[in-house]
């Protein structure tokens, strides 16, 4: 189908005879089709004057955002500091105490490089509260600093930004050294400096023999790719906790098994097997939501009975959402005692919070998470119900058995790896099989419907000139209307709709972190692509390769590097959110407390397919038009820095998995695939598909793609061979137990922080929470008197540590 495609294409491009049927092609798509104003043949297609217009846009917004960070500083910080820190405290308060002594009793001078690290981030954060000074900290933020204080996923989330610069460097010189003096030399468009067509493929003819260096170089970008690709993941290192190596997820275990039986049936079925946890799954969600909404309840009794102690006065609210921005008084919304109601509150959500936690164990999931002693007998079971054993017509052989196989129906079975316990969504586990299938396909259709059908660009630009909406302005000819806005409405909506993707996911309810942003960064990025790249070049199928659609794509680069990135800066969706929720708040108490929680972990998923969207932009356009690379490269320098920024001053540290990563290097490889594709289009519009340049182009392409595509398919079931669980024999012997000629040591059980339990069934009462209450009460009546709190009381065991070590 497509050779036939490109053959038909190909014969209507080889019956056009140039220039005049290039001069006909040109009026078509510039004065008819209803005289769109998207394209226009303007002096070097507005690059200029969007440049110049994006670049103030730039500066006006660094400015704005300096001011915001001034006065709004609570907005992202506070929320980091009272909340990720205060979570963590209890947490590291023990281990941090003996770290710090074995560096007081050990050498001098590891003394020294260990405490300057512990105290590293406290000097950072006062050396960057001036007005501009966030500038320069961004390049004095160290990567041990971002990995200490945001996990290993931020670091290689930048190292692959790295790459992606280094990868456009090369791509750079190449595209600008040769390439775009190839299309100089040519002579098929008009002979005036200040054309954009003479810097595209569009001005060498078709016979030209130089075509062949275009498709050569598009080979050769793709080679770059994935040797910069492989570079990147040679260096990735992803190491998982020991808890995680050790723990196997299992689904489909009879709803009512017990622990210890299912700790008997792996000791017995598998010899020197010690089983240290098997914790079943139960439905928390409704226990989560009500602990949640009772700690509320609680910190507004705190709140208001600090305030009455301190002003000796009782407070009045209005209970009602945005209580505290009505100013009358009516039938419905009667104000009423502060406390008298959080007390009431409180104590009947601790009633329900109390008998749901009661039912809680009624309410098994039939899963488990079980925790063996040691990576290899993980290893052996987890091959064991995984590798294909072809019996005949049976393609999966039977696991081992035991006395209590039948009951725990082990053929049923689902064995997996578990995630870290930080990447689980407790409360979505108990949205499975068809339930969460109909539920993602009713929500996929609807998004489908949304966006491909309503909300895309080229549609909503279009139906703009159908009711003439720009008439008025189509006769004027102007940059700034005519490239300007059409990039900056494709920009606007293109960052707009991926929000809608995130929540998408979000409502899909996956069970990990991992799988959400996976999920949120394919389909951001399939969509971004089809919005942003593709649908906007195909619209006008014979105008494709017009001098000012490359412009267009230019133009785009050009606002998302400027605008897009200082947008990033100033996190326009979440401060929106922000001020929703503060609108919506009840009382002061309970603003308070959006302010406190209103951090979110760093979206990894929809920051890869962003970033991955322009760099395919750039890298599509990288041969047809090469003045875009520098664009591109300028795009991505700065989204390097915004992104540093961000993830160490603005977003919660967030644990993933490495497929997240691992998915994106395979998306970049659609980037030099879509620049042959774009290459193979022109060649067959041009000069028909038998011609040599199109066949040695489509056979690269068709080659490029089954290798990328075997490569893809084997790691998606590369966990059928035995090869892919190896076991270090070395390390630990599983038949006598011993470890490199010892007696293996059991590993003592896994601290309660790494526990594969949710949080709230941890907590042993409500009354649990009282030591914890009363510090927030203490936190509660400094934010009372925000006079009175000094940013140096939250790093108070730094500073008496810097100093011991001074009397030393």
């Amino acid at each position: 189908m497509l050779p036939f495609l490109f053959a038909t294409l190909g014969s209507a491009g080889a019956n056009c005879k140039l220039p005049g049927c290039n001069s006909s092609t040109k009026d078509y798509c510039y004065s008819a089709r209803i005289r769109s104003t998207v394209l226009q043949g303007l002096p070097f297609g507005g690059v200029p004057t969007v440049l110049a217009l994006d670049f103030m846009c730039f500066l006006a917004l660094l400015f704005v955002f300096s001011i915001l960070r001034k006065v709004a500083w609570d907005y992202g910080r506070l929320a980091l500091v009272t909340d990720a820190d205060r979570r963590r405290h209890w947490q590291t308060e023990r281990t941090e105490r003996e770290y710090v002594a074995s560096a007081l009793h050990s050498d001098s001078h590891d003394r020294y490089e260990r405490l300057t690290s512990v105290s590293s981030s406290v000097d950072f954060d006062q050396r960057d509260n001036g007005f501009c000074s966030w500038l320069t900290a961004i390049f004095r933020i160290k990567d041990d600093e971002i990995r200490d204080k945001c996990g290993a996923d931020a670091v290689h989330y930048l190292s692959f930004q790295r790459h992606i610069i280094g990868l456009l460097v090369a791509v750079g010189v190449l595209s600008v050294g040769i390439v775009l003096p190839v299309n100089f030399s040519g002579d098929l468009l008009e002979n005036n400096p200040y054309s954009f067509g003479r810097t595209t493929i569009a001005n060498l003819s078709s016979g030209n023999n130089l075509l062949w260096l275009h498709t050569s170089f598009a080979f050769l970008y793709l080679l770059l790719t994935v040797y910069s690709m492989r570079r990147h993941t040679s260096k990735m290192r992803y190491k998982e906790d020991d808890l995680v190596k050790r723990t196997l997820f299992i689904n489909g275990i009879s709803k009512y098994a017990e622990s210890e039986k299912i700790k008997k049936h792996f000791e017995e079925a598998y010899s020197n097997c010690t089983v240290l946890e098997a914790r079943p799954c139960y439905n928390v969600a409704r226990l989560m939501f009500l602990d949640t909404e009772r700690k509320k309840a609680e910190r507004g009794k705190i709140y208001f009975t600090n305030l009455k102690t301190k002003e000796n006065a009782s407070s009045m609210i209005n209970p009602k959402p945005c209580g505290h921005l009505c100013c009358c008084i009516i039938k419905g919304c009667e104000e009423v005692e502060a406390i008298e109601y959080y007390t009431k509150l409180e104590e009947k959500l601790k009633d329900d919070y109390k008998r749901e936690k009661e039912k809680v164990n009624e309410k098994p999931l039939g899963m488990a998470f079980v925790t063996f002693h040691n990576e290899t007998i993980t290893a052996i079971i987890l091959k064991d119900f995984n590798v294909c054993k072809c019996q005949g017509c049976a393609c999966r052989g039977e696991p081992r058995a035991s006395s209590c196989s039948e009951s725990l129906h082990i053929s049923n079975w689902t064995v997996t790896y578990a995630p870290d316990p930080q990447n689980i969504y407790w409360e979505h586990l108990s949205i499975r099989g068809f339930i969460w299938w109909i539920r993602c396909l009713v929500i996929n259709v609807i998004l489908f419907l949304l966006l491909f059908f309503l909300t895309t660009p080229a549609i909503i630009i279009t139906t703009m000139d159908k009711f003439n909406v720009t008439k008025p302005v189509e006769y004027l000819n102007n940059p700034i209307i005519t490239q300007f806005f059409p990039t900056l409405l494709l920009w606007c909506f293109s960052a707009l709709l991926p929000t809608i993707v995130y929540y998408s996911a979000f409502f899909e309810a996956h069970w990990t972190r991992s799988g959400e942003n996976r999920t949120t960064m394919h389909k951001c990025y399939t969509f971004l692509i089809f919005m942003v790249l593709l649908l906007p070049s195909l619209g006008l199928s014979r105008c494709v390769f017009l001098p000012d659609n490359g412009a267009f794509f230019v133009n785009y680069v050009i606002a998302s590097a400027f605008i897009g990135n200082a947008m990033d800066l100033l996190r326009i969706p979440g401060l929106l959110m922000y001020m929703i929720r503060l609108c919506l708040a009840r009382s002061a108490a309970e603003r308070r407390n959006v302010k406190r929680h209103q951090a979110y972990e760093f979206q990894f998923g929809a920051a890869y397919a962003w970033m991955m969207c322009v760099f395919t932009v750039v890298m599509t356009y990288s041969i047809t038009c090469p003045i875009i690379v520098p664009f591109g490269l300028m795009y991505m320098l700065l989204k390097h820095l915004v992104d540093r920024y961000n993830l160490y001053y603005a977003y919660l540290p967030a644990k993933l998995d490495k497929k997240i990563h691992s998915g994106a290097v395979n998306q970049v490889v659609a980037a030099p695939i879509l620049c042959l594709f774009w290459l193979l289009f022109f060649s067959t519009m041009r000069t028909g598909f038998l011609a040599p340049t199109s066949m040695f182009t489509f056979v690269v392409l068709v080659i490029t793609i089954v290798i990328c595509l075997c490569h893809v398919c084997f790691g998606h079931f590369k966990y059928l061979s035995a090869h892919n669980y190896k076991i270090d024999h070395t390390e630990v012997d599983a038949v006598d137990g011993r470890v490199n000629g010892q007696p293996a040591a059991v590993p003592p059980a896994p601290k309660s922080a790494q526990k594969y339990i949710a949080q709230v069934l941890q907590d042993s009462s409500p009354e649990g929470d009282a030591a914890e209450s009363e510090e927030q009460g203490s936190q509660d009546e400094e934010l009372i008197n925000p006079d009175g709190m000094n940013d140096t009381d939250f790093q108070s065991c730094e500073d008496s540590l810097i100093e011991n070590e001074i009397h030393q």
